[in-house]
């Protein structure tokens, strides 16, 4: 495949589109990928998303994150522009941070099926406790 064909990115739909309809759960949330030209070698790509929030789902209050999606792609990449959009559909959702962290890893699984990938969130105290979390598939990335 010529590496200048854009009609692999025919299925991105997010992209192309100024959005301002932002998805209001993580459920509504699509996110899109792209075939990985380079699918024979070993890569990673690394998300920073230092802006992450959601709300606590037993006091309503707002939970600051920060998200950092690693993997190594097979035959899909993850599109950006749709990961920043699921993320911010957390925005309104009522989750735990573990529950939060493994749905992302789900999402991304799900969708591009990586040859390994990790989601870890480092959340800010509230209540005088930081957690961090950290979901893997597939083997640990270096």
């Amino acid at each position: 495949m010529d590496k200048m064909d854009n009609s692999r990115f025919a299925s991105l739909t997010l992209l192309k589109h100024s959005e301002h309809n932002y998805p209001t759960e993580p459920d509504s949330s699509p996110l899109e990928a792209f075939d990985n030209l380079y699918s024979s070698r070993d890569y990673v790509i690394e998300f920073d998303c230092p802006e992450y929030t959601s709300l606590c789902p037993v006091t309503g209050q707002p939970d600051f994150g920060h998200i950092t999606l690693r993997y190594v792609p097979d035959k899909k990449c993850v599109e950006s522009k749709s990961l920043k959009l699921f993320l911010y559909s957390f925005r309104n959702a009522s989750t735990f941070h573990e529950e939060a962290v493994n749905k992302i890893l789900d999402a991304v699984v799900e969708l591009c099926k990586p040859r390994r990938a990790e989601v870890i969130g480092h959340f800010r105290p509230r209540g005088g406790i930081a957690i961090t979390v950290k979901a893997t598939y597939g083997g640990k990335i270096e």
